[in-house]
C-alpha cells in the first residue's frame, strides 16, 4: 500500500481535471485563471445521511461563498447516474465530480484505511481543501464532521 499523503496549508494544491455528472470538465488551472478559489470536498457516498447533511450545508451557504469567488466541487467515487439523482433530489447548486477510479482521492490523500465494528477497509475520508486562486492550500481538513463543517470553514477563512 502506498504511503498516505497529508497535504498542509501553504502547499501548492495538486492539479486536477475531472468530469462532473453532466460530462463537463472542471480544471483547477481554469478556475485559477478566472481568479476563483476552489472548495474541493470529498465525501463517501451520495444520498447517505452525513453526505446529504454536508451537501445541503454547502448548498445553503452558496450565496455567502459566491461573494468570495469560491467554487464548490463535491467529489465521490459514485457514478454519474447516482450524482444526478443526488443533485436533483437535494436541489444542489454545485457540481459533483466523478472519481470512480479514486485517482483524485489518492492524489489528495483522502482514500484511507477506515474501521467499522472492528473490520478494516479502504474508503473515503470526509475531507475538504480550500484552494486559493494562486493554487495554494488555504484550508485543509481530513476526517471532518459533516454537521457544522461549512460554518467552521467560513469562520476560519473570515467569510461572512
Amino acid at each position: 500500500m502506498n504511503d498516505i499523503i497529508n497535504l498542509e496549508v501553504g502547499q501548492s494544491a495538486p492539479d486536477f481535471s475531472c468530469e462532473d455528472s453532466t460530462g463537463k470538465t472542471h480544471s483547477l488551472q481554469d478556475y485559477m485563471s478566472e481568479g476563483k478559489s476552489v472548495i474541493l470536498y470529498f465525501y463517501p457516498k451520495d444520498s447517505t445521511p452525513g453526505c446529504t447533511t454536508q451537501a445541503c450545508d454547502f448548498r445553503d451557504s452558496m450565496a455567502r461563498l459566491n461573494q468570495g469567488d469560491y467554487v464548490v466541487l463535491g467529489v465521490s467515487k459514485d457514478p454519474a447516474k447516482s450524482h444526478e439523482k443526488f443533485i436533483t433530489k437535494q436541489e444542489l447548486n454545485f457540481p459533483l465530480l466523478m472519481d470512480e477510479d479514486i485517482s483524485l482521492h489518492q492524489t489528495y490523500g483522502t482514500w484511507r484505511e477506515k474501521s467499522m465494528y472492528g473490520k478494516k477497509y479502504m474508503g473515503t475520508s470526509r475531507s475538504t481543501f480550500v484552494i486559493g486562486s494562486d493554487g495554494k492550500l488555504n484550508w485543509v481538513g481530513y476526517g471532518v464532521r459533516a454537521k457544522g463543517h461549512v460554518d467552521k470553514i467560513m469562520a476560519d477563512l473570515g467569510i461572512e
